[in-house]
């Protein structure tokens, strides 16, 4: 029996914004796929980030920036080390990692590359029911 990987559970071909783009391009980027958060990827196709559309509206429009001169790169820059996964890495792993450094989104890297995010819905659906419970409660920690 094999243990199921990140890559099995992940969403493949997760979307990234450019760090250069603007965080305007990236709300639009984020309402077209339905989705809440972005990967920032860098010229060099390598992760730089997430950007939230919490983010956008709390750390840039709140603060009464600009967020059509204000890129996406700038906004994560002073997010800290970015947590991310193997794509080979075990399942267990997976929910240890979101649990301690409680993120519910957790970018998958093969090399360098990414390759996908898990989110908790990823995790719902293929976890056991006390490892989805015991993340959820890890990552909804304050």
């Amino acid at each position: 029996m094999t243990t199921a990987t990140a890559r099995d559970i992940m969403t493949q071909d997760a979307q990234c914004v450019g760090e250069s783009e603007s965080l305007v391009e990236a709300a639009r980027k984020m309402r077209d796929l339905d989705v809440g958060a972005l990967p920032v990827c860098g010229a060099d196709d390598r992760l730089k980030g997430i950007v939230t559309d919490r983010d956008i509206v709390v750390r840039c429009v709140a603060e009464g920036g600009d967020p059509s001169s204000t890129t996406a790169g700038s906004l994560c820059a002073d997010q800290g080390e970015l947590v991310t996964i193997g794509a080979d890495d075990p399942i267990d792993e997976v929910l240890s990692t979101m649990s301690r450094y409680q993120v519910r989104r957790l970018p998958v890297i093969d090399g360098h590359r990414l390759v996908g995010i898990i989110s908790e819905a990823d995790v719902a659906q293929h976890a056991s029911d006390q490892g989805v419970a015991d993340t959820v409660e890890a990552v909804t920690e304050n």
